[in-house]
């Protein structure tokens, strides 16, 4: 069924904000090779995260790697890669650089998509560990994903910008690759599930459901929504279940302006339509409400006008969020009461689920600059399994990460550093 966009009022930010919550660390980052792609993780096995962040070429939506560069938390440099004389210093999309241990010897790597080539580099040196090569224009992202039915994700994924996904094995044996999934343009970043439970992944590349050998599972076909006018931009797991029809799936529709829950067989559940919605981030965010909820926000509009919405599993908003520049945001549970605040980067605040500030990010003045985006990742950044925030400054010359004082450690605890896989848009 086609749901409208809800009109009843909604919790709106409060005009009050509580003190401001300064800084566990800050990092400067380094200014020749350091862009406003961030990712963190332990590179160097002491046990403490650091910070990777990545300059990448553009050239009419072809996409690349340019330049690294990994820094300790005290801003001591580890190491530097590539030509920071070229690519730039913006966000934009998805960049192709993650940190993971894709050997499986216990220590992290940091892989690239650079110009041509991929680059497997030793997390704590920057040592070209191997360059494996691409296929043209392919640079535009890097997801690990299990496609062999080993143990863990070591087969990965690299695409063009909107038409073609690749898929190699570790020892870089191509294993599929697949143009316009489902007869639709690929999403920003394809998204792994084991849908049925054998060990291996099935990938959401856009529109299309591929089975781990890269033929289609499914296609979604919009019952209300002209979804060829745009492109699947975010895909998330919401609920998993044994059998894929009682499995639930958000996906937001770019450029056709929608959003929908599908079961597992691709089957919507419901749709909504009118605005164009973008990243999507699931949790508990409601207290007392049944099920989990969905902050979307709402892309192409003014600043200051920047909306993000929280959904129910039945369809309904429940609380509309307006601020600067609604673009970038997570969840996470900042009080410890077991509910996910939705810290938003732009505003540098948490707010709970019906709309009131909770927590507000100390920076300067001077990183409060109208229309320049900054990022929030979060993670444990602090070495204690909690969660924490990571933004950086909208000039992109600083990482500040603010410590969860009064979140609880999960079980298991949160990994270090802000994940693989790592997505932006």
């Amino acid at each position: 069924m086609l749901l409208a966009p809800q009109t009843f009022a909604a919790s709106e930010v409060q005009t009050t904000n509580p003190a401001a919550i300064e800084p566990w660390r800050t990092i400067t980052l380094d200014p020749d090779y350091s862009g406003a792609w961030v990712v963190a993780g332990d590179l160097d096995g002491d046990g403490a995260v650091d910070i990777v962040s990545t300059r990448n070429v553009d050239n009419n939506d072809i996409h690349y790697t340019s330049a690294v560069v990994a820094q300790k938390l005290d801003g001591s440099v580890l190491w530097r890669w590539g030509d920071p004389q070229i690519g730039r210093k913006k966000l934009h999309h998805d960049v192709a650089c993650q940190i993971y241990d894709w050997d499986g010897d216990g220590k992290n790597e940091v892989v690239l998509c650079g110009d041509r080539f991929l680059f497997e580099l030793d997390g704590a040196t920057g040592r070209e560990k191997r360059r494996l090569p691409l296929p043209k224009d392919s640079g535009d992202c890097l997801v690990f994903v299990n496609l062999s039915g080993n143990s863990r994700p070591t087969d990965v994924l690299v695409k063009t910008r909107y038409t073609q996904i690749w898929a190699f094995s570790r020892d870089w044996k191509q294993l599929w690759t697949v143009e316009n999934p489902g007869g639709y343009r690929t999403a920003h970043q394809p998204v792994a599930v084991d849908l049925d439970g054998d060990g291996r992944d099935e990938i959401m590349a856009g529109y299309a459901m591929l089975n781990a050998d890269g033929s289609t599972r499914w296609v979604f076909k919009s019952q209300k929504i002209e979804q060829g006018r745009g492109h699947c931009d975010a895909f998330r797991l919401v609920r998993a279940a044994k059998r894929p029809e009682d499995s639930r799936f958000v996906i937001t529709m770019c450029g056709a302006n929608g959003i929908a829950l599908l079961d597992g067989n691709g089957k919507p559940i419901w749709e909504v339509g009118g605005e164009h919605f973008e990243s999507v981030d699931v949790g508990r965010i409601i207290p007392g409400l049944e099920g989990l909820q969905m902050a979307v926000d709402l892309d192409h509009r003014p600043w200051g006008d920047g909306l993000v919405w929280v959904f129910d599993e039945q369809g309904q908003v429940r609380t509309k969020l307006k601020t600067d520049y609604a673009r970038h945001h997570a969840l996470l549970d900042w009080t410890g009461d077991g509910v996910d605040e939705i810290v938003i980067a732009q505003s540098r605040s948490l707010y709970d689920g019906h709309g009131s500030v909770v927590a507000t990010l100390a920076m300067e003045a001077k990183d409060d600059v109208d229309g320049e985006e900054r990022l929030a990742l979060t993670g444990d950044f602090t070495g204690d399994g909690v969660p924490d925030v990571l933004l950086t400054t909208r000039a992109m010359t600083q990482v500040h990460i603010f410590k969860n004082e009064h979140g609880k450690r999960p079980n298991p605890p949160a990994p270090l550093g802000s994940g693989v896989n790592f997505t932006l848009y």
